[in-house]
């Protein structure tokens, strides 16, 4: 090890982060990682020790994938620079296929390709004489609420947030370069660009991203949010040409299937803000943090409602509701609410909230994969991780066991699209609401600051109530909706015939010819929504053909054979 004197504790400001990262090994070792805040994925060869330390950062903001191949460790951002090696080859891990056509993605450790693995946020990687040790180092409180903090007045616990939330801004404005703000025109977008305009002398750039369909556009509240903060804005729109055609290449960024499809227009408004900026700011993790998202209000009222439901009413009339839901017209909205309340579904987490939230229950799984396929993964829960993050959260309410769940879990995958998606265009995303100190406060807070009736991320409402219109402050969250059903039933249904359908597919023996035929005509017809389906199907053909065939992504489905296929 190095003899030089230590800079730690005096000034270290404008240090290359690799010469921090070094002293602050030398002086700490293992722990130097709780000295860090923000996000970062490192390794540090010890020469003397022999020894490899690889961390993560806490909350997953950068990826971190490694390998172990005999005597050596492989360790990358990127799944296909542990590829390039040559010394593992690409080989798909059946085993987690169960749990990314349920929930979108690997929760544990695991990755798509065998052998290769992510390293969890707040975990750190020893490799010494030939053994890899993995060992958390940090995590969300886990004992509830903090009972110091129901004592103190409610406006003193918004006022402590806003200030936690303006200081994690006001750090990840440190930079050499131009810096600008993802902007959606909702709530958390919203707030981050207007505290980036106190800290800055200038009008901020903000990038927003729309589809040419005004039906899936949110450019009339990102504008209206731009005017508020005084910003200059930028705009790009895309349409479905825009969209299929990047998707092979976007595949390839991503290493593993696209979850989500707003992916896709992720990309492109990164590519618009790279020709301004070269760092961002964007409003990702607030829905986790503060339980934005529906799911957990309707999880709780079904489940609470359900309990007395089953209570109250005799099993031969519950029997009867549900054979009347069913009967209902295929395809009709009420039928598709009612069909994912306690009115059908039993009042238990696993009905309520894994399957009902899941893009292929286990139950569907059931029916769609081969006999050869169930075989191999009849024994594995596609919710097994989910099921021990919660098992965790026993202390906990139950809003706050979800939160802590989709915190390690589904903005695990939110962050890994972004990073990915944003990086693929040389931009670097940074998340202000995901500062661990105000995280920590955050999760520590009572429940009613979170969701309190129909108003979620109630803190953040309030913190800023003096600073955005009321109509971003009061909006129904859109969520970024993109219209693949619509396009699969229109001009691009030859996607679903080629990746779905098609010989390729259907030689990889994973799915019955007859459930996936069944799923494209019913959509098809209008009689259900299985836009989310198809698309996890198409992308997994697609992924295959890139990685396990090992095509060039600008050969599968490249916009001239796209085009002659519409024609």
């Amino acid at each position: 090890m190095s003899s030089r004197p230590s800079p730690i504790d005096t000034e270290i400001e404008g240090l290359p982060a690799e010469e921090v990262i070094g002293w602050a090994y030398e002086e700490w070792g293992d722990d130097c990682v709780h000295r860090f805040r923000g996000m970062f994925a490192f390794g540090v060869w010890d020469a003397p020790r022999r020894r490899l330390l690889l961390v993560r950062d806490r909350l997953g903001v950068k990826p971190l994938y490694w390998a172990q191949v005999g005597d050596r460790v492989l360790f990358a951002s990127e799944i296909k620079a542990i590829l390039e090696s040559g010394l593992i080859a690409p080989a798909a891990n059946r085993a987690v296929f169960s749990e990314v056509l349920a929930t979108r993605y690997t929760a544990g450790s695991e990755t798509m390709f065998e052998g290769i693995h992510k390293l969890l946020p707040g975990h750190r990687l020893i490799f010494e004489q030939d053994r890899v040790r993995i060992e958390k180092y940090w995590d969300l409180p886990l004992d509830g609420p903090d009972p110091d903090l129901e004592r103190i007045d409610e406006r003193d616990l918004i006022d402590r947030f806003r200030s936690l939330l303006q200081e994690s801004v006001r750090l990840r404005l440190m930079a050499d370069v131009p810096l600008g703000m993802f902007l959606s025109g909702g709530i958390d977008s919203t707030a981050v660009a207007a505290l980036m305009a106190r800290e800055v002398d200038r009008p901020i750039d903000t990038f927003s991203v729309a589809f040419a369909d005004r039906g899936f556009s949110e450019l009339d509240y990102a504008r209206q949010a731009a005017a508020a903060v005084g910003a200059r804005s930028h705009e790009v729109v895309i349409d479905d040409d825009d969209f299929f055609g990047a998707l092979p290449r976007l595949i390839w960024h991503e290493d593993e299937p696209i979850a989500h499809p707003s992916s896709v227009p992720l990309h492109f408004v990164s590519a618009l803000a790279s020709g301004h900026v070269k760092v961002v700011l964007t409003g990702e993790g607030s829905d986790e943090l503060l339980a934005g998202y529906g799911r957990y209000r309707r999880t709780m009222w079904n489940l609470a409602l359900g309990r007395q439901y089953n209570k109250l009413t005799p099993a031969v009339a519950r029997d009867a509701i549900r054979k009347q839901i069913e009967r209902m017209a295929p395809g009709g909205r009420m039928r598709q609410k009612l069909m994912r309340t306690f009115l059908v579904l039993s009042p238990e987490l696993e009905s309520i909230y894994f399957d009902n939230f899941a893009v292929f229950s286990a139950p569907m799984q059931q029916r769609m994969f081969t006999r050869e396929t169930r075989e191999r993964i009849e024994t594995i829960d596609p919710y097994a991780e989910l099921r021990q993050l919660l098992e965790r959260t026993k202390d906990l309410s139950l809003l706050d066991g979800l939160l802590y769940a989709d915190i390690k879990t589904y903005l695990h995958e939110l962050l890994m699209k972004q990073d990915q998606m944003s990086m693929a265009a040389s931009i670097e995303s940074r998340v202000p609401f995901l500062d661990h100190p105000l995280v920590e406060f955050t999760a520590r807070l009572p429940e009613r600051l979170k969701l309190r009736g129909l108003t979620t991320k109630y803190v953040l409402r309030q913190a800023m109530r003096d600073q955005l219109p009321a109509e971003i402050l009061s909006r129904r969250k859109m969520g970024f909706p993109v219209p693949v059903g619509a396009w699969f039933r229109g001009r691009y249904r030859h996607l679903l015939d080629e990746y779905v359908l098609g010989e390729r597919a259907a030689g990889r023996g994973l799915f019955a010819p007859a459930a996936v035929r069944r799923l494209v005509d019913e959509q098809m017809a209008g009689h259900m929504n299985h836009a989310e389906r198809l698309w996890a199907l198409v992308n997994t053909e697609i992924w295959h053909r890139i990685f396990i065939d090992g095509e060039d992504p600008a050969d599968v489905g490249a916009p001239g054979q796209l085009a002659a296929a519409v024609h």
